[in-house]
């Protein structure tokens, strides 16, 4: 959370809009420079002046109903501290889209009807009782 004063400069570096944008999306606001942009629309930004450690990098997602699996590998890296250059400056992360990634987005299937169900081919080892009732 932001004190008063960090609000209001953050108001004057981004303007009305992202202010009330990121208090939407964020509740927070924050000021930094735009590092990149990836296929999906998402914009990645940083500041390592006011921010503390381990939060100076964030996403603005496109997307309203934002999901974890919207940041494409590199970007995870990035995001995630596992890599110090972004993936358009780094050289092993700039492999581009591979023939067998999906060329647009799926959502994740959790808790849906299309989410992943195994099923057992191993004869269970209980069974249920069915009572019996005998005639009186």
């Amino acid at each position: 959370m932001s004190t008063i004063l960090r609000t209001l400069r953050n108001l004057r570096r981004i303007g009305f809009k992202d202010f009330g944008h990121q208090m939407q999306y964020i509740g927070d606001t924050k000021a930094g420079t735009l590092v990149g942009t990836d296929r999906y629309g998402n914009r990645y930004f940083e500041n390592m002046e006011e921010e503390l450690p381990l939060r100076t990098r964030w996403i603005d997602y496109k997307d309203k109903e934002f999901d974890a699996s919207h940041i494409e590998p590199g970007w995870h890296a990035w995001i995630s501290y596992m890599v110090e250059q972004p993936p358009g400056k780094d050289e092993i992360l700039q492999t581009g889209i591979r023939e067998w990634e999906p060329k647009e987005h799926r959502m994740t299937a959790t808790m849906t009807r299309a989410a992943y169900r195994p099923y057992s081919t191993v004869k269970p080892k209980l069974s249920a009782w069915h009572p019996v009732a005998r005639a009186r």
